[in-house]
């Protein structure tokens, strides 16, 4: 018998987060994690055996590092999900979402795929953005638990593996970012100043990087490279200012190497004054 509304599997800085929402929200909840008592707040409510967990809740989330790591958790409960749903938050790739819809249609769960766009701080938040595949019946019956945790809860389709393929797609652009920060923060504290006076003229940059996105989505989308509003060429050029900067301050500027053959490939292909979106056909 059903004695939670849900079962939260992974008790790790993300899936205690999730946990706390839905107890927060008024949730019933009972929670499973492969290393007993590792969240105090949440000790009342875990369970040892990951089979009484899954048994506990008509609806079981899984907030584990990989799909491969979720199969390996919750296989001894396998016969446990029968006419229960699964709804798996985690890293990982296309297939591994679709061989984990297949494992859930295997033992007979509904099963949604889904991806948390932030950080753990930010779960249960009005405008923290998490986004979901699978079964539409499966979305709806869950919606108003879903948006517990986090208020913008977006379904992307039927196809099982988008929120992973959204999830890759999206993510890819965060270590480049982050990298470019943290150049940035080597050349200036080198001079002596703190790496939190770059956060305001940054956090402007990226706002400008979001403004120009939905130009450079269009032109790949078209397929029209021809009307630049900043040509391939002018970032080519950069590439003797980026060594020449490395050169002066003595930073580490090797990361940028295969960002600088790619635009060297796009020039001798004759990309010079298309624009920077055109890279998106090289990588293709």
């Amino acid at each position: 018998m059903h004695s939670t509304d849900v079962t939260v599997v992974g008790l790790g800085a993300m899936g205690a987060a999730l946990a706390q929402a839905l107890v927060d929200a008024g949730h019933s909840v009972t929670v499973w994690n492969r290393t007993p008592g590792r969240v105090p707040a949440l000790a009342s409510r875990e369970v040892p055996d990951i089979d009484r967990a899954v048994a506990a809740s008509p609806l079981t989330i899984a907030c584990l590092t990989t799909y491969d790591a979720t199969l390996t958790a919750l296989e001894p409960a396998a016969a446990a999900f029968t006419g229960r749903t699964l709804i798996t938050l985690n890293s990982g790739t296309p297939a591994g979402a679709r061989e984990m819809a297949a494992w859930a249609a295997e033992h007979g769960a509904d099963f949604l795929d889904g991806a948390v766009k932030n950080v753990p701080d930010a779960v249960g938040e009005p405008g923290t953005l998490l986004y979901y595949s699978g079964e539409k019946t499966v979305f709806d019956r869950h919606f108003e638990l879903l948006r517990a945790l986090g208020g913008d809860t977006v379904f992307l389709g039927t196809d099982v593996d988008l929120a992973a393929l959204y999830e890759s797609a999206v993510g890819g652009t965060l270590l480049p970012a982050l990298l470019g920060f943290f150049q940035g923060a080597a050349l200036v504290t080198a001079r002596g100043l703190p790496a939190a006076s770059l956060v305001p003229y940054t956090v402007k940059w990226l706002e400008m990087i979001g403004a120009v996105l939905p130009s450079l989505a269009e032109h790949i989308d078209t397929g029209d490279y021809s009307r630049p509003a900043s040509s391939l060429g002018l970032f080519y050029e950069g590439i003797a200012h980026d060594h020449e900067l490395a050169r002066e301050s003595g930073v580490d500027f090797s990361w940028n190497a295969p960002m600088h053959d790619l635009l060297t490939r796009a020039v001798e292909q004759g990309h010079r004054e298309d624009s920077i979106a055109v890279l998106t056909e090289l990588l293709r």
